[in-house]
C-alpha cells in the first residue's frame, strides 16, 4: 500500500492552489479525479462561459450602435462559438497533466472514496495518507421532480453542438440569467421558471428591476413563483409542469430543459462516514481552519467546503488557507470580506459587501447613495440604457458597507469596491483617487 503525505481529491482551482504549495514544501501528493483534469472553473463554468458571453456581447454592441454609425446584420454562429470555446477547454487536462508530472505529483483519474479515516480507495488501488484534501467542487442539486432525468446540466448547455428553438430554465439565479441572455441572443425563445417571488435574488432588488427590461427586449419570459411539478417527454418534444403561486397552473414546452436551480457540494460518492468525516444536511462538519470536525487529518476547499460563496477566487482562497494550516505556519482562518459577485448578463450586475437590508439591520447610521444614469457618458457612449448604481457607506466612519451596480463595466468597477471593502479604505480615499478618464472606473468618485 503506498503512502502520501496528501491525497487530493479533485482537481480545480483549490486542488491546484493547494498542490503547487504543499509540494513546494516536500510533500508527496497525489491528486484524484474522476472527470478530466481542469475542474468546474476552467473546463465546464466560469472561463468557458465568459468565452461564450463574448459572442453575446458583440451582437448586443451591434444592437445598440445600429443606426449610430453601425451597419450591417450580425448573428451567433451556435457550432462556431463552441468550437471557440473548447480552443480554451481541450487543451485544459493535458496541460493539467503535464503540470503535475513537472511537480513530481501523481494524478489518478477515477473515483475516489474512503476506506478508514487515513485510505483512499481509488479504482480498486489504495493508498494511506497523513491528510486529505476534498476539492471536489459542487453538483446541481436534485429536483426531486418526476422526470428529472430529462433536464440537462449546465455543463451540456454549453456543450451542445446546436441551439435548441425552445429552451426552459428551471431556477432564476446566475445560471439561468446569463444561458437565457445567451440563448435568446442566439436566437431561441427562452422561458425562465423561478421558484422564488423573484429573479437574481442575491442582487439587490432595485437593480434587478432596473436590469429586467433588458431581458423583456430578448423576449425571454420570465415566470416567478413558479414550482415545477414534473417534466414529460413526447413526441414533439418536452412539456414542463408547473404551479404557480397566485396563479394557473402552466405547461411549458421545450425542446431542451436546463437545470438551473442552485448547486450543493459534491461529496455522496466519497463514502465519507467511512472515512469518519462527518456530514450536516449535505454539508462537511468543519471548524474554522476548514478541517473536519470528526476526522482531523480532512480539510476541504472551495465549493465542497461550502462555508464562503461559491467562487473561484473564494476556492483559491480557501486553498492558500488549507495549505497553511497543513504546512503549520500558523493557525489560519479564511477571510470573505469584500468578496465581489457578477452575474454575467449583457450588460452585468454585480454585487459586494452588505446588502441595502443588511446594512441597516447592522444598527449603523447608513448613507445610501443610488440612481438609474443612463445620461452618464460610460452609458451614453454605449447606447446602454440600463446604467445604474446603489453605495453603502457609513455615516460614521466614511466605510464602504456595500455596492451594487449594473451597466456596462460593473464587472470590473465592483472589484474596486471589494478592494474597498476589504482593506478599510474610506468614501473620501475613493473620491481622492484619479482614475484614467473616460473610464468606468472615473463615475466611481459620482456614486458615492
Amino acid at each position: 500500500m503506498v503512502s502520501y503525505d496528501l491525497i487530493v481529491i479533485g482537481s480545480g482551482t483549490a486542488a491546484q492552489v493547494a498542490v503547487g504549495r504543499v509540494r513546494a514544501a516536500g510533500w508527496s501528493v497525489v491528486v484524484i479525479d474522476h472527470r478530466p483534469f481542469g475542474g468546474t472553473c476552467a473546463l465546464r463554468g466560469c472561463d468557458p462561459k465568459k468565452m461564450l458571453v463574448s459572442g453575446e456581447e458583440a451582437i448586443d454592441a451591434a444592437a445598440r450602435m445600429a443606426g449610430r454609425g453601425v451597419t450591417g446584420a450580425v448573428a451567433i454562429d451556435w457550432p462556431q462559438l463552441i468550437a471557440f470555446k473548447r480552443t480554451f477547454t481541450d487543451p485544459v487536462p493535458g496541460k493539467q497533466a503535464r503540470r503535475y508530472a513537472e511537480l513530481g505529483v501523481e494524478a489518478l483519474q477515477g473515483a475516489a472514496r474512503f476506506v478508514d479515516p487515513e485510505t483512499i480507495e481509488v479504482d480498486g488501488r489504495r493508498l494511506t495518507t497523513r491528510h486529505v484534501l476534498i476539492a471536489t467542487g459542487a453538483r446541481p442539486v436534485p429536483l426531486g421532480v418526476p422526470g428529472e432525468e430529462l433536464v440537462a446540466t449546465s455543463d451540456e448547455f454549453m456543450e451542445l453542438p446546436g441551439l435548441p428553438r425552445r429552451i426552459v430554465l428551471i431556477g432564476g439565479g446566475y445560471v439561468a440569467a446569463e444561458f437565457s441572455h445567451l440563448a435568446a441572443r442566439g436566437g431561441a425563445e427562452v422561458t425562465i421558471l423561478q421558484r422564488a417571488p423573484r429573479l437574481l435574488p442575491r442582487f439587490d432588488p432595485d437593480l434587478v428591476d432596473w436590469l429586467t427590461p433588458r431581458f423583456v427586449d430578448l423576449g425571454i419570459r420570465i415566470e416567478t413563483g413558479a414550482t415545477v411539478t414534473r417534466v414529460e417527454k413526447h413526441v414533439d418534444g418536452l412539456t414542463v409542469h408547473v404551479v404557480r403561486r397566485g396563479g394557473p397552473d402552466l405547461a411549458v414546452d421545450a425542446d431542451l430543459v436546463v437545470h438551473a436551480a442552485g448547486r450543493g457540494p459534491d461529496l455522496d460518492a466519497l463514502d465519507l462516514a467511512a472515512g469518519e468525516v462527518a456530514v450536516n444536511d449535505g454539508r462537511l462538519q468543519l471548524n474554522a481552519h476548514l478541517q473536519s470536525t470528526t476526522n482531523p487529518r480532512v480539510y476541504a476547499a472551495g465549493d465542497a467546503a461550502g462555508v464562503g460563496p461559491p467562487l473561484t477566487p473564494v476556492s483559491s482562497h480557501d486553498a492558500k488557507v488549507v495549505a497553511a494550516n497543513l504546512l503549520g505556519e500558523r493557525v489560519h482562518t479564511p477571510d470573505y470580506r469584500g468578496v465581489p459577485s457578477v452575474a454575467f448578463t449583457v450588460p452585468p450586475i454585480a454585487s459586494v459587501g452588505m446588502s441595502e437590508a443588511d446594512a441597516r439591520r447592522s444598527g449603523r447610521r447608513v448613507r445610501v447613495s443610488a440612481a438609474l444614469t443612463p445620461e452618464w457618458f460610460t452609458a451614453r457612449r454605449l447606447a446602454e440604457r440600463v446604467y445604474g448604481h446603489k453605495v453603502l457607506i457609513d455615516e460614521d466612519s466614511d466605510l464602504i458597507l456595500g455596492a451594487h451596480l449594473v451597466g456596462p463595466h460593473a464587472d470590473e468597477v465592483i472589484n474596486l469596491f471589494g478592494l474597498a471593502i476589504r482593506h478599510g479604505l474610506t468614501a473620501a480615499d475613493l473620491r481622492s483617487t484619479m482614475f484614467a478618464y473616460p473610464t468606468g472606473a472615473s463615475d466611481l468618485g459620482s456614486m458615492l
